[in-house]
């Protein structure tokens, strides 16, 4: 098969069990990604220091330091895209992971041609995002004008709703867990519980859902949290 263009984009994997670091990495390189392999936490970050990978397949259990651990250790200086391993499907481990910066999270025993898959479609997600200029679908957030808007519409949002909605809109698909949002607006008028999410999201939804109860751009997880939606959908007309 030849190379894709994703042959420029290595993949990390952070793996001590050899088998499943060399089938998952023999299906990366399938797909035309260059892969690196590391067997504990500690090489796991050097490796990511030194290499600067597109994105980290790191495994939720290693043996010199829990994979949350090193996901936390990862976030203090990069936003590198992270897909947790896991061998567990307890929605207790997901959170964790969430909430430790994972972007995406696989469970073992898992299809290889998934893993590939899930490494591709964080990759699109995260791939060409603007600092300034944020969309869900037809809908822009401005973060240098502090506005939301859909065509001609405009939306007025509190501080806090505004950087919600920015930090979905900034990791379309992503699962964000309350407490990872509750982070996000501290420091503008955030509560200090995370119930106080769902009363932003709520009226986040009120003011820019044409249905709220059915909603089109923020989208609930639930179990989890949130997430803004990462599928196009169609454009509403002005009237």
């Amino acid at each position: 098969m030849r190379p894709t263009r994703d042959a420029a984009q290595t993949v990390l994997i952070v793996d001590d069990e050899p088998r499943i670091a060399q089938i998952a990495g023999d299906y990366l390189r399938h797909a035309g990604f260059e892969v690196l392999t590391a067997a504990t936490g500690t090489s796991g970050l050097e490796h990511a220091r030194t290499h600067r990978p597109a994105l980290v397949v790191l495994d939720l259990r290693l043996p010199d330091m829990d994979g949350i651990q090193v996901a936390r250790e990862l976030r203090r200086s990069s936003d590198v895209p992270i897909v947790m391993l896991t061998a567990r499907a307890e929605e207790s481990d997901r959170i964790i992971g969430l909430d430790a910066g994972a972007d995406d999270y696989v469970v073992k025993p898992f299809s290889p041609r998934e893993l590939v898959a899930r490494v591709r479609a964080v990759l699109r997600r995260t791939r060409g995002k603007t600092q300034d200029v944020l969309r869900i679908a037809d809908l822009t957030i401005d973060t240098a004008r502090l506005t939301v808007e859909r065509g001609r519409e405009h939306f007025e949002l509190t501080a806090s709703e505004f950087q919600l909605l920015a930090t979905l809109a900034s990791h379309p698909g992503r699962l964000f867990t309350r407490a990872q949002l509750l982070d996000a607006i501290r420091g503008s008028d955030a509560e200090t519980f995370d119930r106080a999410i769902d009363a932003h999201i709520k009226n986040i939804r009120r003011k820019i859902e044409r249905d709220p109860r059915n909603p089109r751009y923020v989208l609930t997880v639930y179990g989890v949290g949130y997430k803004a939606a990462d599928d196009a959908v169609e454009p509403w007309g002005d009237g």
